[in-house]
């Protein structure tokens, strides 16, 4: 069992925040959840989801549970930062305290929740009224937890105990300058443990229940993943916990009546939730698209799950069509995030520059082969330090650019981690040990090599032919490479450059750099990038 302590930048003290009502125990649960926000605060622009209509939903969904003799809990599998400009300008502000009017009873922490420096965490911690949970998250110093690991929250005379868990992962796709200082260990066994210590301190727990941000992946075939919820349920005692309300692949979790994904599942359509050891295992999809709802009923320490719906949120067909009945926009959500709207829109609707052409920023370009969308980026990132060549790796482009007039807010798309551009002077006897690692890099990796100013070979597991700017590369001669802060801090496996001779940090980030170099080079030509 770790020992606790308190830190100066987070609450993390085990004993959890006990919420009760005094009231006869109910005999049956509601579970309404959501994960992987990703910023969208606001409906999008074909009037689908939004945290507006969200409430409407809910607020009906928690009233006919209660009127039924229900106990809810309203539960988000984390990943609440990232994705939407108008957002990650306000730091999710909106977004969090639009969770406080939805009424939440806890998160887990997902790692995009690392993608600012730890104080903005913090602050979202102050923002939120519901606790963000992690079980796994250590202090390297003293193995201490980081973040508070658990709750037990009392509902309808039910005594439910939650505990978070966050993806392994975390330690490479995270900013290693933010998260240098934890461990994220196996999930399971931070499970194991803070369920003995959850259990020890309360020995009345009627329900468990594990907020997660890892990932479904059906019969545990994580592949380059880390491991997801169901290795940790098959990891833990059969039935151990109730039930998993995860995140982080962004899927709807539904299976056939053989426990296969359910190929057939669409909008408004029936979803089976998986069930793994005991363990039934949910996930809501992505954005607010759908509130997931589980009815169960308790029968002494044991839940039978009696239905489960994904609900869409004004979801539309491909031709426009609601998919289910409009669900109408809550005005007091609306006032409360209309003003972050329209700060987003006013910083990021003016146009900085224009392409000619479509940027194919999509996951399945970038990560697959070059592309001129990198090129461009690179382009910049080289031209801010004076750079030879440069390098990024292909998962931190986020976002395509259309054919037309540019905005910051499609830059900021792109570039949503605030990455800053650094710079490297590496002797060329020294630079080709680096190449020989980041020219591995496989396909379908959001560590795939993006480059510009570079060119070589890889032949039977060899890197042959390297050339800087069409030259051969001299072993002799100091070359100059850019790189992002994330990259150059180790990110997505690369070597890590921080503190090392020839290390030139900047202040700039990625979005402004793009934003300047087109500006000033507008019309961007595709064809001759």
């Amino acid at each position: 069992m770790q020992k606790l302590f308190f830190l100066p930048f987070v609450t993390v003290l085990s004993g959890c925040t006990l919420i009760h009502d005094s009231v006869p125990k109910a005999e049956y649960i509601t579970i309404l959840h959501t994960n992987d926000n990703h910023g969208r605060f606001w409906q999008n622009n074909k009037g689908e989801y939004g945290m507006s209509a969200r409430k409407t939903l809910i607020d009906r969904l928690r009233t006919e549970a209660r009127d039924n003799g229900h106990a809810v809990l309203l539960l988000s599998g984390g990943d609440i930062n990232t994705g939407v400009p108008e957002s990650d300008l306000q730091y999710a502000e909106p977004d969090f305290k639009g969770m406080n009017l939805l009424n939440y009873d806890a998160m887990a922490i997902g790692n995009h929740e690392f993608d600012n420096p730890l104080h903005i965490l913090d602050k979202q911690i102050a923002w939120a009224n519901f606790p963000l949970l992690s079980a796994n998250i250590l202090n390297k110093t003293d193995r201490s937890h980081a973040y508070k690991p658990y709750t037990v929250i009392e509902k309808q005379g039910i005594k439910f105990g939650i505990i978070g868990l966050t993806t392994e992962d975390t330690a490479k796709i995270a900013n290693p300058e933010y998260i240098g200082h934890l461990d994220f260990i196996r999930p399971s066994i931070a499970a194991k443990n803070t369920l003995i210590e959850m259990r020890t301190k309360h020995k009345d727990i009627d329900v468990t229940i594990a907020v997660t941000h890892m990932g479904h992946y059906h019969n545990a075939s994580f592949g380059i993943n880390a491991p997801g919820d169901v290795t940790l349920a098959r990891e833990l005692p059969k039935g151990e916990l109730g039930m998993v309300i995860g995140g982080h692949s962004q899927e709807p979790v539904c299976v056939d009546t053989k426990g296969k994904p359910d190929t057939q599942f669409s909008p408004g359509k029936s979803c089976k939730p998986d069930n793994q050891n005991g363990t039934w295992i949910m996930q809501a999809h992505e954005w607010g698209k759908y509130v997931g709802k589980a009815e169960f009923k308790l029968e002494g320490k044991k839940i039978e799950l009696q239905s489960y719906q994904l609900i869409p949120v004004n979801l539309k067909d491909r031709n426009g069509n609601l998919i289910q009945d409009y669900i109408p926009e809550d005005k007091e959500m609306l006032a409360l995030l209309t003003p972050f709207q329209e700060i987003g829109e006013g910083q990021l609707k003016v146009p900085v520059g224009y392409s000619d052409s479509y940027l194919d920023g999509k996951r399945d370009t970038v990560r697959f082969k070059q592309s001129p969308l990198a090129r461009l980026i690179i382009k910049a990132q080289k031209e801010s330090v004076n750079a030879d060549f440069g390098l990024i790796s292909g998962g931190g482009i986020r976002h395509s650019i259309e054919a037309g007039d540019i905005s910051y807010k499609d830059i900021l798309k792109v570039h949503p981690f605030k990455n800053r551009i650094t710079a490297m002077n590496w002797q060329g006897s020294e630079l080709i040990g680096y190449l020989e690692v980041v020219t591995a890099f496989p396909e379908d990796a959001g560590a795939y090599l993006q480059y510009e100013g570079l060119s070589f070979e890889r032949k039977n597991g060899k890197l042959l032919n390297v050339k800087i700017n069409g030259k051969a590369l001299d072993l002799n001669k100091t070359y100059r490479m850019s790189i992002n802060s994330y990259n150059a801090a180790g990110g997505d496996g690369y070597p890590v450059l921080v503190g090392k001779k020839g290390f030139v940090p900047s202040e700039r980030t990625d979005a402004e750099v793009l934003k300047a170099y087109i500006e000033k080079y507008s019309p961007i030509k595709v064809s001759e990038l």
